[in-house]
């Protein structure tokens, strides 16, 4: 099992979850219509940070996971390490956003005198939604329709959830021809228009990923090696170039395009790629890159809080400052502060007391299993 932590990889992580977090500034902490969000929209956005986030899921679950399902010898081996990683995927996630659903639930409830946090009917479905995994449904659905509520990241955890059910299906049934399956969904997306249903169960950047870790068990892998990065210093202006086409290919202006989503997987896969050798290629070592990784540690909390985080300053705002009719688009810097400080907070605090606790009970759950299988014999299991 392959799991050494990469740091490049973390580094993309933060890029991801700060893309994301810009992108949900409008709207979530400003209001529609703040003057230079919207004129930064007009030349890039920041959603595909989610694209960047599938990418990163399937090359590293794949590095890890596959091998083990490939190394077993028979059914009831391939079964034990699925349920292995199963297991250790609930007590990765759930915990965290199961958490955060219910304290955002409780804020419509009672911390919601402005409506940030949106009616309570709209919560109690989406919380739902995102416990039972089909909140990127509910949100294909609701989008431009009626009222999500204030969980509406989730539609991507979702997504993400349904992938980690169905890969070792997938490993299962293609066996040999698993690359060609992948490749075959990709081009398959890359030529189909994305309704909206589809924008919001798009698997291309998480199969490229998982191709990605495919690739990576053989020697065109190391010989395909772009040490050129490091020996020419560009991987910073590579990495500021990527950020900048993306932004541009997610503005509306490639609404109406039909390779838009497959063009943000290719370069999100590229850029983890790149990140794959952990050579510092895309980022020399240093105060930056290290702030960077910290945040990339942190992201999959900050990603769960920061919605809501933004949401609490708008609550607070209403409560301490009831003048101040525009909220919190009168002070931009101020409520920018407050939020940031709270979601650095309240994502170490998860980190802490939610994320890693449960990780570790995770895998000791597994380790436990693990030692209680019955002893090999001839005619038994063998060790895969």
């Amino acid at each position: 099992m392959n799991d050494r932590r990469i740091i490049d990889i973390e580094l993309l992580r933060g890029v991801a979850v700060l893309g994301v977090v810009f992108h949900h500034l409008r709207g979530s902490l400003f209001s529609e219509g703040s003057g230079w969000l919207d004129r930064a929209a007009a030349y890039g956005q920041f959603w595909w940070g989610v694209d960047l986030f599938f990418a990163i899921s399937g090359f590293v679950i794949a590095r890890s996971l596959i091998p083990q399902l490939r190394a077993c010898t028979n059914g009831t081996q391939f079964w034990q390490r699925t349920r292995d990683f199963w297991i250790r995927r609930a007590f990765r996630l759930l915990p965290s956003a199961w958490l955060w659903l219910l304290l955002m639930l409780l804020a419509s409830l009672f911390f919601n005198r402005s409506g940030a946090f949106g009616s309570v009917s709209a919560n109690l479905w989406a919380t739902l939604a995102g416990v039972l995994q089909f909140a990127n449904v509910r949100f294909a659905d609701s989008l431009f329709r009626y009222e999500y509520g204030a969980s509406f990241v989730y539609w991507s955890l979702a997504l993400e959830e349904q992938f980690y059910l169905l890969l070792p299906l997938l490993v299962l049934l293609s066996r040999k021809y698993l690359a060609w399956v992948l490749l075959a969904l990709v081009l398959a997306q890359l030529f189909t228009w994305r309704s909206v249903l589809l924008m919001f169960v798009r698997t291309d950047a998480m199969a490229l990923g998982v191709l990605l870790a495919l690739w990576t068990a053989r020697p065109s892998y190391r010989r395909w090696e772009p040490r050129w990065l490091g020996r020419a210093g560009l991987g910073p202006l590579l990495l500021v170039l990527c950020g900048l086409g993306l932004g541009w290919l997610a503005t509306d202006g490639f609404n109406v395009t039909h390779y838009r989503i497959g063009a943000l997987a290719v370069i999100c896969a590229l850029l983890v790629w790149i990140a794959s050798y952990d050579r510092d290629y895309l980022l020399p070592r240093g105060r930056l890159k290290n702030l960077l990784a910290w945040v990339g540690s942190r992201s999959y909390g900050i990603y769960l809080i920061h919605v809501p985080a933004f949401m609490l300053v708008r609550e607070a705002w209403l409560r301490l400052a009831p003048a101040a009719s525009g909220g919190p688009n009168e002070q931009p810097l101020l409520a920018l502060a407050c939020a940031a400080g709270l979601i650095l907070l309240l994502s170490e605090l998860n980190y802490r007391v939610i994320e890693s606790p449960l990780r570790s009970r995770g895998a000791e759950l597994v380790r436990r299993l693990g030692t209680s299988r019955p002893p090999v014999t001839s005619t038994g299991v063998t060790s895969c």
